[in-house]
């Protein structure tokens, strides 16, 4: 079940958010979501729900016993990743190693669980943070379900980390105001993903498809920065709506996306970009490792192996492991060039910030390219084509074909939502009612596209 389809719009979340704004007390409120929670996996998943609960019984277990005892920790890392390793990587593992001379190991079929990625890191948030805890705050087990499983974060994020979200168990608000911000939200995010990043999708799709020997600059390009509108407006949508949930049943999430197309560094971006990976990569690895805090040649190598840590969790595909390495090596080349005190050398000047947001989006856009070819050989041939000024019939007829008067005004209203302009302009030019009635208006035309049946799955429902 997904946010963005029939069943869940005018079925699920109506049924669970009227029922939890009727119940009063807190604990079965949390009852309702949990129970909501697993019917809302099992409609996906039906087999794999036992996979989620016992990530959920092993888990609670380790953070019962973990409190300042490292094996135990050590352990429960172990084991979870383990359960990434079998479910996510066994296939991709098995083909590396049927590369060597002689060998070949029959490639076990497994099929990955939607969001193993997702609530596996939140299990090893709960279990880091109660290890840390001098309290011993463990959770109770009712507390370590809701946690793991709540429907709007499981499969796709944001990732919350347990610290963030403990108390908000037992006790929270249901407010008026809090519904309309959290529905007005969830609108905005629903219409980021069926108006904006479905119609940039099928652009995407269509250039993507493309036999390399076929491709050109211009269906090079087209596929490029259609991805690059789809996979932001795909993913932030999600969030959004994520988000919109939490505060119509009372909690708080995290803000997962700033702009990040607006930034002037690739380190800038990804203060910017999947700012609850970031963090979560931030606070139990990238710490832990020594940070900053041990000379540049260090800092340099623990923001690389942070990076092809986050390119491995995206993915079983070496186009995915090149991925984190790119960005990896840039953050690396950043880190090398900025100055020795750690600062910007005061403000840029405007060719300066300019001359940065060029460089930043055009790095991202070719990183996205790694992250959406279905292998290397198509990765390199799509960045070759941005630069070759080659063209072919079939790349420039397909390139203009999906250039329609709905691809290029969606394509002008994208570019201006990744900045903060419609965000600034927004309070002076609605009023109160205005923005009611603009967020309704939104709601239809994402009725109608769901009843045209125009929808395709989330994209980071793959990891």
């Amino acid at each position: 079940m997904v946010f963005s389809s029939a069943v869940f719009l005018f079925a699920f979340l109506p049924v669970v958010l009227i029922l939890h704004t009727v119940i009063r007390n807190i604990k079965v409120r949390n009852l309702l979501l949990i129970v909501a929670s697993l019917f809302f996996y099992a409609w996906g998943e039906p087999v794999y729900i036992l996979l989620l609960l016992t990530s959920v019984c092993i888990n609670y277990f380790f953070g019962r016993v973990v409190w300042r005892r490292k094996s135990v920790l050590v352990a429960a890392v172990v084991i979870n990743l383990a359960m990434l390793v079998v479910y996510k990587y066994a296939g991709f593992i098995t083909e590396v190693i049927n590369l060597l001379p002689f060998v070949q190991l029959p490639v076990p079929q497994v099929r990955m669980p939607i969001g193993i990625s997702f609530y596996t890191f939140q299990a090893l948030s709960y279990v880091i943070d109660t290890y840390r805890d001098e309290k011993k705050g463990h959770g109770s087990f009712i507390d370590v379900m809701l946690y793991v499983c709540l429907f709007p974060q499981l499969v796709a994020g944001p990732i919350v980390r347990y610290n963030s979200v403990k108390e908000q168990f037992k006790n929270r608000q249901v407010t008026n105001e809090g519904l309309y911000r959290g529905i007005q939200r969830f609108i905005i995010g629903l219409s980021k993903k069926m108006l904006i990043a479905n119609v940039m999708a099928v652009a995407a799709d269509e250039m993507f498809a493309l036999p390399v020997a076929q491709l050109d600059m211009a269906s090079a390009w087209v596929g490029a920065v259609s991805y690059l509108f789809q996979i932001y407006f795909d993913f932030s949508g999600y969030s959004d709506m994520a988000v919109g949930m939490g505060l119509m049943f009372g909690f708080t999430f995290p803000e997962n996306f700033n702009y990040p197309y607006i930034a002037t560094s690739v380190r800038d971006f990804w203060k910017r970009w999947h700012i609850s990976l970031t963090s979560w990569f931030r606070e139990y690895l990238y710490f832990p490792l020594g940070g900053n805090q041990k000379g540049r040649a260090r800092t340099m190598w623990n923001r690389f192996f942070v990076f092809l840590c986050t390119g491995i969790w995206h993915g079983a595909n070496w186009t995915f492991l090149v991925w984190g390495i790119y960005h990896g090596l840039l953050t690396m080349a950043e880190t090398m060039f900025e100055k020795k005190d750690g600062g910007t050398g005061g403000r840029r000047s405007l060719l300066g910030s300019l001359a940065g947001h060029i460089y930043t989006l055009l790095a991202v856009m070719i990183g996205f390219v790694i992250f959406r070819a279905d292998s290397m050989g198509q990765a390199a041939g799509f960045i070759v084509q941005l630069f070759a000024m080659r063209s072919t019939q079939l790349g420039t007829m397909t390139a203009l074909s999906v250039m329609s008067p709905l691809f290029i005004i969606t394509a002008i209203i994208a570019a201006l939502a990744c900045t903060p302009f419609l965000k600034k302009i927004r309070p002076c030019a609605l009023t109160q009612y205005g923005a009611m009635a603009a967020t309704i208006i939104l709601y239809l035309f994402c009725i109608m596209e769901i009843a045209a049946g125009s929808y395709n799955p989330f994209i980071y429902f793959r990891f």
